[in-house]
Protein backbone atom coordinates (compact mmCIF):
# COMPACT_ATOMS: atom_id res chain seq x y z
CA UNK A 1 0.00 0.00 0.00
CA UNK A 2 1.35 3.40 -1.00
CA UNK A 3 1.65 6.00 1.72
CA UNK A 4 0.34 9.55 2.04
CA UNK A 5 3.52 10.46 3.91
CA UNK A 6 5.67 13.18 2.28
CA UNK A 7 8.23 13.36 5.08
CA UNK A 8 11.69 14.31 3.78
CA UNK A 9 10.34 14.68 0.22
CA UNK A 10 11.89 17.66 -1.56
CA UNK A 11 9.01 19.73 -2.93
CA UNK A 12 9.33 22.89 -5.00
CA UNK A 13 6.41 25.28 -4.43
CA UNK A 14 5.99 28.33 -6.67
CA UNK A 15 3.93 31.37 -5.71
CA UNK A 16 4.91 30.63 -2.12
CA UNK A 17 5.01 34.21 -0.84
CA UNK A 18 1.26 34.58 -0.33
CA UNK A 19 -2.20 33.02 -0.46
CA UNK A 20 -2.56 29.42 -1.54
CA UNK A 21 1.15 28.98 -2.29
CA UNK A 22 2.15 30.18 1.17
CA UNK A 23 -0.37 27.87 2.84
CA UNK A 24 0.83 24.87 0.82
CA UNK A 25 4.51 25.57 1.48
CA UNK A 26 4.08 26.02 5.23
CA UNK A 27 1.69 23.10 5.61
CA UNK A 28 4.16 20.82 3.82
CA UNK A 29 6.79 21.83 6.37
CA UNK A 30 4.42 20.70 9.12
CA UNK A 31 4.11 17.38 7.29
CA UNK A 32 7.88 16.93 7.39
CA UNK A 33 8.71 17.77 3.78
CA UNK A 34 11.73 19.75 2.63
CA UNK A 35 10.34 22.79 0.83
CA UNK A 36 11.93 24.98 -1.83
CA UNK A 37 9.67 28.04 -1.61
CA UNK A 38 9.92 30.07 -4.81
CA UNK A 39 8.50 33.48 -5.63
CA UNK A 40 9.36 36.84 -7.17
CA UNK A 41 8.84 38.49 -3.76
CA UNK A 42 11.99 37.36 -1.99
CA UNK A 43 11.48 39.77 0.92
CA UNK A 44 8.12 38.20 1.75
CA UNK A 45 9.62 34.71 1.47
CA UNK A 46 12.27 35.73 4.00
CA UNK A 47 9.55 36.88 6.41
CA UNK A 48 7.81 33.52 6.08
CA UNK A 49 11.10 31.70 6.63
CA UNK A 50 11.62 33.68 9.83
CA UNK A 51 8.12 32.74 10.98
CA UNK A 52 8.41 29.05 10.07
CA UNK A 53 11.77 28.62 11.80
CA UNK A 54 12.55 25.36 10.06
CA UNK A 55 15.84 24.27 8.54
CA UNK A 56 13.77 22.48 5.89
CA UNK A 57 12.28 25.73 4.52
CA UNK A 58 14.47 27.14 1.76
CA UNK A 59 13.74 30.23 -0.33
CA UNK A 60 14.51 30.96 -3.97
CA UNK A 61 13.71 33.87 -6.26
CA UNK A 62 11.90 33.26 -9.54
CA UNK A 63 10.23 35.47 -12.15
CA UNK A 64 7.63 33.49 -14.08
CA UNK A 65 7.75 35.87 -17.04
CA UNK A 66 11.36 34.84 -17.68
CA UNK A 67 12.31 31.42 -19.04
CA UNK A 68 15.90 31.83 -17.86
CA UNK A 69 14.70 32.69 -14.35
CA UNK A 70 12.52 29.57 -14.14
CA UNK A 71 15.25 27.30 -15.47
CA UNK A 72 17.83 28.92 -13.22
CA UNK A 73 15.61 28.50 -10.18
CA UNK A 74 15.05 24.79 -10.83
CA UNK A 75 18.76 24.25 -11.41
CA UNK A 76 19.70 26.05 -8.19
CA UNK A 77 17.12 24.17 -6.11
CA UNK A 78 18.36 20.79 -7.28
CA UNK A 79 22.02 21.83 -7.08
CA UNK A 80 21.58 23.05 -3.49
CA UNK A 81 19.08 20.51 -2.17
CA UNK A 82 19.04 17.45 -4.44
CA UNK A 83 16.56 15.83 -6.86
CA UNK A 84 12.96 16.93 -6.66
CA UNK A 85 10.24 14.54 -5.61
CA UNK A 86 7.39 16.94 -6.38
CA UNK A 87 6.48 20.35 -7.76
CA UNK A 88 3.40 22.38 -6.86
CA UNK A 89 2.89 25.37 -9.11
CA UNK A 90 0.73 28.06 -7.49
CA UNK A 91 1.83 31.02 -9.60
CA UNK A 92 -1.08 32.76 -11.26
CA UNK A 93 -2.53 36.21 -11.89
CA UNK A 94 -6.06 37.36 -12.71
CA UNK A 95 -5.02 40.25 -14.89
CA UNK A 96 -7.59 42.95 -15.54
CA UNK A 97 -11.06 41.65 -14.81
CA UNK A 98 -14.62 42.87 -15.09
CA UNK A 99 -14.42 43.57 -18.82
CA UNK A 100 -16.17 41.95 -21.76
CA UNK A 101 -14.00 40.43 -24.46
CA UNK A 102 -14.49 43.46 -26.74
CA UNK A 103 -12.61 45.53 -24.17
CA UNK A 104 -9.83 43.06 -23.35
CA UNK A 105 -6.38 44.64 -23.23
CA UNK A 106 -4.18 42.40 -25.40
CA UNK A 107 -0.99 43.38 -23.58
CA UNK A 108 -2.64 42.37 -20.31
CA UNK A 109 -3.84 39.10 -21.89
CA UNK A 110 -0.26 38.37 -23.01
CA UNK A 111 1.01 38.88 -19.46
CA UNK A 112 -1.65 36.58 -17.99
CA UNK A 113 -0.77 33.96 -20.63
CA UNK A 114 2.97 34.32 -19.96
CA UNK A 115 2.59 33.70 -16.23
CA UNK A 116 -0.37 31.30 -16.03
CA UNK A 117 0.36 29.04 -18.99
CA UNK A 118 3.73 29.67 -20.64
CA UNK A 119 5.53 29.70 -17.29
CA UNK A 120 3.80 26.48 -16.26
CA UNK A 121 4.99 24.79 -19.46
CA UNK A 122 8.56 25.95 -18.92
CA UNK A 123 8.53 24.71 -15.33
CA UNK A 124 7.12 21.34 -16.40
CA UNK A 125 9.80 20.95 -19.07
CA UNK A 126 12.49 21.81 -16.55
CA UNK A 127 11.61 19.11 -14.03
CA UNK A 128 9.80 16.24 -15.74
CA UNK A 129 12.67 14.52 -17.58
CA UNK A 130 14.73 14.20 -14.42
CA UNK A 131 11.75 12.77 -12.57
CA UNK A 132 11.07 10.30 -15.37
CA UNK A 133 14.72 9.21 -15.45
CA UNK A 134 14.52 8.54 -11.70
CA UNK A 135 11.23 6.68 -12.08
CA UNK A 136 9.22 8.85 -9.69
CA UNK A 137 7.74 12.33 -9.51
CA UNK A 138 4.63 14.37 -8.80
CA UNK A 139 3.67 17.61 -10.54
CA UNK A 140 0.60 19.61 -9.54
CA UNK A 141 -0.54 22.82 -11.24
CA UNK A 142 -3.15 25.05 -9.59
CA UNK A 143 -5.78 25.73 -12.24
CA UNK A 144 -9.29 26.99 -11.51
CA UNK A 145 -12.97 26.20 -11.96
CA UNK A 146 -12.79 29.13 -14.40
CA UNK A 147 -10.72 26.88 -16.65
CA UNK A 148 -13.47 24.27 -16.70
CA UNK A 149 -16.56 26.44 -16.91
CA UNK A 150 -15.34 29.84 -18.07
CA UNK A 151 -16.30 32.77 -15.88
CA UNK A 152 -17.77 35.83 -17.60
CA UNK A 153 -15.64 38.99 -17.47
CA UNK A 154 -12.56 36.85 -16.76
CA UNK A 155 -11.55 35.96 -20.31
CA UNK A 156 -7.76 35.94 -19.92
CA UNK A 157 -7.83 34.05 -16.63
CA UNK A 158 -10.42 31.50 -17.80
CA UNK A 159 -8.65 30.88 -21.11
CA UNK A 160 -5.20 30.40 -19.61
CA UNK A 161 -6.46 28.14 -16.82
CA UNK A 162 -8.30 26.05 -19.43
CA UNK A 163 -5.02 25.84 -21.33
CA UNK A 164 -3.25 24.71 -18.16
CA UNK A 165 -5.78 21.90 -17.73
CA UNK A 166 -5.19 20.90 -21.35
CA UNK A 167 -1.43 20.91 -20.81
CA UNK A 168 -1.80 18.56 -17.84
CA UNK A 169 -4.06 16.18 -19.80
CA UNK A 170 -1.57 15.99 -22.65
CA UNK A 171 1.60 15.59 -20.57
CA UNK A 172 -0.08 13.12 -18.24
CA UNK A 173 -0.58 10.76 -21.17
CA UNK A 174 2.95 11.31 -22.45
CA UNK A 175 4.54 10.26 -19.15
CA UNK A 176 1.94 7.80 -17.88
CA UNK A 177 4.32 4.82 -17.75
CA UNK A 178 7.28 6.61 -16.14
CA UNK A 179 6.24 6.79 -12.49
CA UNK A 180 5.59 10.51 -12.85
CA UNK A 181 2.07 11.89 -12.43
CA UNK A 182 1.03 15.36 -13.53
CA UNK A 183 -2.30 16.72 -12.37
CA UNK A 184 -4.10 19.99 -11.84
CA UNK A 185 -6.54 21.26 -9.27
CA UNK A 186 -9.59 23.37 -10.14
CA UNK A 187 -10.75 25.23 -7.03
CA UNK A 188 -13.81 27.42 -6.93
CA UNK A 189 -13.35 30.76 -5.20
CA UNK A 190 -10.84 30.45 -2.35
CA UNK A 191 -10.46 33.10 0.33
CA UNK A 192 -7.04 34.56 -0.51
CA UNK A 193 -5.41 37.87 -1.50
CA UNK A 194 -6.50 37.27 -5.10
CA UNK A 195 -10.17 37.58 -4.13
CA UNK A 196 -9.57 41.15 -3.00
CA UNK A 197 -9.42 42.29 -6.64
CA UNK A 198 -13.02 41.19 -7.30
CA UNK A 199 -15.84 43.67 -7.05
CA UNK A 200 -18.56 43.04 -4.46
CA UNK A 201 -20.94 42.09 -7.27
CA UNK A 202 -18.46 39.57 -8.73
CA UNK A 203 -17.85 38.01 -5.31
CA UNK A 204 -21.57 37.68 -4.70
CA UNK A 205 -22.09 36.10 -8.12
CA UNK A 206 -19.23 33.62 -7.74
CA UNK A 207 -20.21 32.66 -4.19
CA UNK A 208 -23.83 32.09 -5.27
CA UNK A 209 -22.67 29.28 -7.57
CA UNK A 210 -21.19 27.29 -4.68
CA UNK A 211 -23.76 24.94 -3.10
CA UNK A 212 -21.91 25.01 0.24
CA UNK A 213 -22.55 28.77 0.26
CA UNK A 214 -19.05 29.71 1.34
CA UNK A 215 -15.60 30.34 -0.07
CA UNK A 216 -12.98 27.63 0.14
CA UNK A 217 -10.09 27.82 2.61
CA UNK A 218 -6.42 27.80 1.65
CA UNK A 219 -5.96 24.99 4.19
CA UNK A 220 -8.43 22.86 2.22
CA UNK A 221 -6.37 23.39 -0.93
CA UNK A 222 -3.20 22.44 0.92
CA UNK A 223 -4.72 19.25 2.33
CA UNK A 224 -5.77 18.07 -1.12
CA UNK A 225 -2.41 19.06 -2.61
CA UNK A 226 -0.57 17.00 0.01
CA UNK A 227 -2.40 13.86 -1.07
CA UNK A 228 -2.00 14.54 -4.79
CA UNK A 229 1.79 14.85 -4.48
CA UNK A 230 2.12 11.85 -2.15
CA UNK A 231 3.05 8.32 -3.23
CA UNK A 232 -0.58 7.32 -2.55
CA UNK A 233 -1.80 9.25 -5.60
CA UNK A 234 -0.29 6.71 -7.96
CA UNK A 235 -3.06 5.83 -10.43
CA UNK A 236 -4.32 9.30 -11.34
CA UNK A 237 -2.60 11.45 -13.94
CA UNK A 238 -3.70 14.05 -16.45
CA UNK A 239 -6.63 14.90 -14.17
CA UNK A 240 -8.16 18.14 -12.90
CA UNK A 241 -9.23 17.61 -9.30
CA UNK A 242 -12.27 19.65 -8.27
CA UNK A 243 -12.33 21.62 -5.04
CA UNK A 244 -15.50 23.57 -5.50
CA UNK A 245 -17.94 23.10 -2.62
CA UNK A 246 -20.26 21.19 -4.91
CA UNK A 247 -20.17 23.63 -7.83
CA UNK A 248 -18.53 21.10 -10.13
CA UNK A 249 -19.97 17.59 -10.05
CA UNK A 250 -18.19 16.01 -13.01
Amino acid sequence: METTDIKEHLVLVTGAASGIGKEIATSFIRRGAVVAACDKNLAELQKIKNEVKSENFHIFEVDFVSESSILGCVDKVQSDLGPLKAVVNCVGILGKNGEKVEDVDIDDFDLVYAINLRGALILTKAVIKGMADRGYGRILHLASISGKEGNPLLVAYSATKAGLIGLVKSVGKEYATTGVTINSMAPALIHSPMTESFSEAQLKSLKSRIPMERLGKTSEVADMAAWIISPACSFTTGFAFDLSGGRATY
